[in-house]
Formats: C-alpha cells, sequence, structure tokens
C-alpha cells in the first residue's frame, strides 16, 4: 500500500518511462465510459516517454502525444503519453507515428506494461478499452474535460457542485482554501 506523498515502487519492473500526472485534473467516478467504468478519482496519470529520467517531483514542459484508457479494477485510469519539450527526441516526435518511427515499439512495450504491471502483486491482468492510442488533439480535449471537472470539483465551474469524494489533492485555491 502506497502512503500518500511517498514515492510508489513497482514490482513488475523499472518504468521505462517517466511517470506522473496533470495537476488541477480529475477523473470523476460519477461519470461513466462507454463500457460502465467511472473515473478512478485522481489526476490524469501522464507518461512521458523521453530519453532522460526526470527529477521526480518536476514540472516539466512536454508535447502530448495522445493518451489511452486504462481499465485498472473496473475503473477508467486514462494515461496521457507525452514528450519533454527537453528531450533530444523533441523536436522529431510530434504524434505517435513520429513515436514509432523514432523509437519503434513504444506503444507495444507501453501497453503491455500498464496491462502487466499489477500481475506481480498477485492482481489480474488490467485491460485497455482501445488497442489503439488517441490522437494528440483527443488527448488534449481530455485535459481539458478533467479540468474542468476538477474545477466544478473546488466549486470553481459552472456545472455542479461536487459532494465529498474522498479526492486526495488538497490543492491550495480548491474549497475555498
Amino acid at each position: 500500500v502506497m502512503e500518500i506523498g511517498s514515492p510508489r515502487y513497482y514490482t513488475y519492473g523499472t518504468p521505462f518511462f517517466n511517470y506522473g500526472y496533470i495537476p488541477q485534473t480529475w477523473e470523476d467516478p460519477a461519470l461513466k465510459d462507454s463500457l460502465g467504468n467511472g473515473g478512478d478519482n485522481d489526476p490524469l496519470d501522464v507518461m512521458e516517454i523521453g530519453s532522460n529520467r526526470l527529477e521526480m517531483g518536476s514540472i516539466t514542459p512536454c508535447r502530448v502525444l495522445g493518451h489511452l484508457e486504462l481499465i485498472d479494477e473496473g475503473e477508467m485510469d486514462n494515461k496521457v503519453l507525452c514528450i519533454a519539450l527537453s528531450d533530444p527526441d523533441a523536436s522529431r516526435i510530434h504524434n505517435v507515428g513520429d513515436l514509432e518511427r523514432a523509437k519503434p515499439g513504444t506503444v507495444d512495450r507501453l501497453k503491455d506494461w500498464l496491462k502487466r504491471y499489477k500481475t506481480s502483486d498477485g492482481k489480474p491482468e488490467n485491460a485497455l478499452a482501445s488497442q489503439d492510442v488517441t490522437s494528440a488533439k483527443e488527448a488534449m480535449e481530455l485535459i481539458g474535460e478533467t479540468h474542468a471537472r476538477w474545477k466544478n470539483l473546488c466549486g470553481k465551474g459552472t456545472g455542479y457542485t461536487s459532494g465529498d469524494h474522498g479526492f486526495w489533492l488538497d490543492a491550495a485555491g480548491c474549497k475555498g482554501r
């Protein structure tokens, strides 16, 4: 079990990407995908596929390439794929097609890792809602939608006023703080 604020360790193997999240986004458990899975009650996860290890906790400008919708224990857990603008390959990777030309097999390795990373802890394989990575445009729309949901969660949006969702990210300015 991971304690809030502590590093997360994976027993499936060393990730070949940088893993983080996009602040001020929220995957709403009340919002269901076409398969009936609700959001995971967390910010959007991001998988940065550049060549360099990024400093834990760093804020890194990235180019969004697309996203994968992971179904993790019955919850929607979107993974935004990006490359750091500072990465040596960033000038030639602008979309998933470019990623596969520059780093063949990366998308398949990401999908395999996402499906299997919890199996070493005795849990079943995860599933993907689609085997295809969305476009960068669709991923940016997802980021915008989850940001709007975060604003609603914080009482700053134009939509519903949320109840207590047990949301763990106590962000400055959220809910009048």
